[in-house]
């Protein structure tokens, strides 16, 4: 008896592992749901939608964006963790709801166990920018004035615990500066806020054009060299502040237990799409550089970033109430 039990057993699992691959093969016979976890017209929205555009030519389905803000990206990063593996939910976010907010508070998912990296689609070179009513022009101006007036400067946020949150705190620990912090549903939100005066600095994505416009002023830029559109514009470490970037990147992720046919599949068509020089264009114009990687390499690029970020929040004391 017991070992008919077993054979049965074993019989079960040998129909389910060959059945795997079969579905894979057929994927997608149907639309694809990509949860963004920001509100519409956001920076991850606004990269998102070229990458699911693309996607829905290159694999002949719809790649629906499905946005979910709310809690930092929390809600729509544990909707996808608990959706159906089987690679027609998939999430396009931003690295902070991965390596920054489990650091800062008990998240439904674990980083590393409940969600698959599947590829890279882009990396953001923004930096501070302000409005014009203060009349402060550079990064010096600003943290002499910020030291002269602590907590008069407001800073406007895609969330608590976002890698825009984390970036003031890296700003404020580095320059010895005291900002005020006012958290938004997400970069939208924010922006129109900024526009309208009601908040003094942001650093998103979506700041760029009005800074293009003169509506705004760029500041400094964070990461490892200038953005080409602004190359008069120095980087944070240019202007002696050092350790403060706390990289911005997107990615593909689905939920633990999406088969790897189907995340080779998906970040096969990526890669070739990363060749395309008009997607780049079209990339570039939101502010998206594309690094070509594997989903291996995307794990490891998430587990580093997960660890300098805890650096920064440990050395900040930063928290979550």
């Amino acid at each position: 008896m017991h070992r008919r039990m077993l054979f049965i057993l074993l019989a079960g699992a040998t129909v389910a592992l060959a059945a795997q691959p079969a579905a894979s093969q057929g994927w997608p016979d149907k639309p694809v749901k990509v949860i963004v976890p920001y509100a519409a017209g956001g920076a991850t929205d606004g990269i998102a939608r070229p990458w699911a555009e693309q996607l829905s030519k290159a694999f002949g389905q719809q790649f629906v964006i499905e946005n979910r803000g709310g809690a930092s990206g929390m809600i729509g990063m544990e909707a996808l963790a608990k959706s159906a593996p089987d690679g027609y939910t998939l999430i396009m976010s931003p690295n902070a709801v991965l390596s920054v907010l489990p650091s800062l508070r008990k998240t439904p998912y674990d980083p590393l166990k409940d969600i698959v990296p599947i590829g890279h689609t882009g990396e953001v070179l923004c930096g501070h920018v302000i409005s014009p009513k203060l009349g402060i022009k550079t990064m010096q101006e600003l943290i002499a004035y910020a030291k002269k007036n602590p907590g008069k400067v407001s800073y406007g946020s895609s969330g608590n615990g976002t890698a825009n949150h984390l970036r003031l705190e890296a700003l404020k620990l580095k320059a010895g500066i005291d900002i005020l912090h006012v958290p938004y549903r997400g970069g939208a939100d924010a922006l129109n806020d900024l526009l309208a005066g009601n908040v003094d600095i942001q650093n998103e994505p979506v700041n760029l054009p009005h800074a293009k416009a003169g509506k705004l002023t760029l500041l400094a830029v964070n990461g490892s060299r200038r953005n080409p559109d602004f190359p008069d514009v120095p980087t944070l470490t240019e202007v002696g502040i050092q350790g403060a970037d706390v990289p911005i990147f997107f990615g593909f992720y689905g939920p633990k237990g999406i088969p790897d046919a189907i995340v080779q599949k998906i970040n096969t068509k990526m890669l070739e799409l990363e060749k395309n020089p008009e997607f780049l264009k079209t990339l570039w114009n939101v502010n998206a550089i594309p690094a070509p990687l594997s989903p291996a390499q995307m794990r490891t690029l998430l587990e580093n970033d997960i660890k300098a970020n805890l650096e920064i929040i440990k050395a900040a004391n930063i928290k979550l109430e």
